[in-house]
């Protein structure tokens, strides 16, 4: 039988994608299944082939087997079970990529523990939210976030140095899973702020399977490709799309730990020879704004990014620095990846500035406010398919004649000024273009007269001054419209950010509120 993984055209992903077919990539079953088997230890074969390349942000490049981490793994679990944990208990670890962070994922996960993956530069109350909520027996970090973790009362703290591995070596090196396919795998925590505590995302093994869609479709991954993907793991792109699938597949999976840096990365992907890479759309507009991309040589034949749209100008530079179109992926922690441009798929037309098309099998609408389906070009908001009915992704979205979406922002960054309708993400893409602009952000901000008028907080390579504002004003509304531009510019030096990179256009909103209500 012809696997999924020996297709890649379009036209093979509507005729042979099914469930049954994502099964048949797996050892496991509808019964038995576990995420660390399916991704480690049927690949560890005695050979010393890499399984993750870690670039470190201080230069050092760090390569792990599969061989040495499913032995890690294996001794990690039976640590756990000599420490009393039983199936169902939660071990969180707050741990940049490193070996003992891949170990404590996928050895937690093969007692039948559950795998809770924390970010790094979490602070003590985004912590403490957490840990009360999800309760983990242990919480694995470094030892200069122990002693915070410490503070946590009730929280059993292990710090993860080599005294952990050499404490855990005294255990076999094999470990044999009892879990079933529908038994919890993972918490996945989505990114918010720490005084609103996000959801956390309840995963099971078999998970595993329905993720592939998003593999091979959305990222592209086969046989043969050497990935990367720079987000952390601690969010879903950077676990699930950028670690679980690829070594899912068999594929040698690239990351980065540490502070971000653009020219890193870059040396990073020229050393490795990577192919396909995933990444958020801030680390190509990174990569773009540091100037420095003529000095590397790429192998890259596959790309993907998520989190947000990417600007027109960083495009156009993608497509000038790799030469191979920018592939959208979009989705979200609580429903997955459901659209997609497929990469590797010679038959696929890739549109700029598109979400492409639905996966095999889902079907996704844009609708007006009373249901019914949008006109082409006409505005309205996306909608998924279940089986209890259309189900909003809070999106905004349109579709064009060829059946292709488009991103037009959260419902919440619609921007209403004077009766007319504008979006936050068209009115930045338009900023961008300019040459003095680095980054954009834009929301709505009261206004007597006309209701809400359009601010836009800037950085920018030159000073600001009022010239330099109704230059900004006068190129949007040239290219857009002569009502839809910033009637408000602030020059900043940064932007508030997720941790997943995407611009926080809630804490500009609150910011703005709590400066207007100061001001009375």
């Amino acid at each position: 039988m012809t696997k999924l993984t020996e297709y890649t055209s379009f036209a093979d992903a509507q005729a042979h994608a099914n469930s049954a077919a994502l099964w048949e990539l797996f050892d496991g079953d509808r019964e038995a299944l576990n995420i660390a088997n399916e991704c480690i230890t049927r690949h560890a074969d005695g050979s010393g082939r890499a399984a993750v390349r870690i670039a470190h942000a201080d230069g050092a490049d760090e390569i792990l087997s599969f061989d040495e981490i499913a032995a890690g793994a294996a001794r990690f679990a039976h640590w756990l079970d000599a420490q009393g944990i039983a199936k169902g208990d939660r071990i969180a670890f707050m741990l940049e990529p490193s070996l003992p962070f891949y170990v404590c994922l996928f050895g937690a996960m093969q007692t039948g523990a559950i795998s809770v993956p924390l970010f790094t530069l979490f602070g003590p109350d985004a912590l403490r939210l957490r840990v009360d909520d999800c309760k983990p027996k242990i919480l694995v970090t470094n030892a200069e976030k122990a002693p915070m973790a410490q503070n946590v009362p009730g929280l059993r703290v292990v710090v993860a140095d080599q005294g952990l591995l050499d404490e855990i070596a005294q255990y076999p090196a094999t470990y044999q899973p009892q879990s079933a396919a529908d038994d919890l795998a993972v918490f996945q925590y989505t990114s918010g702020t720490t005084r609103e505590l996000p959801e956390a995302v309840k995963h099971s093994h078999k998970a595993l399977v329905t993720l592939m869609f998003a593999a091979l479709y959305g990222t592209g991954i086969r046989p043969g490709d050497e990935f990367f993907c720079p987000s952390s793991p601690a969010w879903g792109h950077g676990l699930w799309h950028g670690t679980l699938a690829p070594l899912a597949l068999g594929v040698s999976t690239g990351t980065f730990a540490g502070k971000f840096d653009p020219v890193r990365l870059m040396q990073g992907l020229q050393d490795y020879g990577i192919t396909n890479m995933s990444a958020a759309a801030t680390h190509y507009r990174m990569m773009k704004n540091s100037g420095q991309s003529e000095a590397f040589k790429f192998a890259i034949e596959k790309l993907s990014f998520t989190g947000e749209p990417i600007d027109p100008a960083t495009l156009e530079w993608i497509d000038k620095t790799f030469g191979v179109d920018a592939c959208s992926m979009y989705g979200t922690t609580e429903i997955g990846v459901v659209l997609v441009n497929f990469p590797g798929a010679e038959d696929f037309i890739v549109k700029p500035g598109s979400l492409g098309k639905a996966i095999p099998g889902l079907e996704l609408q844009v609708q007006r406010p009373n249901g019914t389906p949008t006109d082409p070009g006409e505005i309205g908001e996306l909608m998924l398919k279940k089986r209890s009915g259309w189900l909003s992704t809070k999106d905004r979205a349109k579709i064009d004649e060829d059946g292709y979406f488009y991103h037009c922002g959260r419902a919440d960054d619609v921007i209403i000024s004077a009766g007319w309708t504008m979006s936050a993400v068209e009115i930045e893409n338009t900023l961008l273009k300019h040459d003095n602009v680095k980054e954009a952000a834009v929301i709505g901000v009261p206004d007597e007269k006309r209701g809400q008028v359009v601010k836009a907080f800037i950085i920018a390579d030159r000073a600001g001054s009022d010239d330099f504002v109704k230059e900004l004003q006068n190129f949007t509304r040239e290219r857009l419209a002569q009502h839809e531009f910033p009637r408000v510019i602030e020059f900043v030096d940064a932007l508030p950010k997720t941790p997943a990179g995407k611009v926080h256009r809630k804490k500009l909103r609150d910011m703005e509120a709590e400066r207007a209500k100061a001001a009375a």
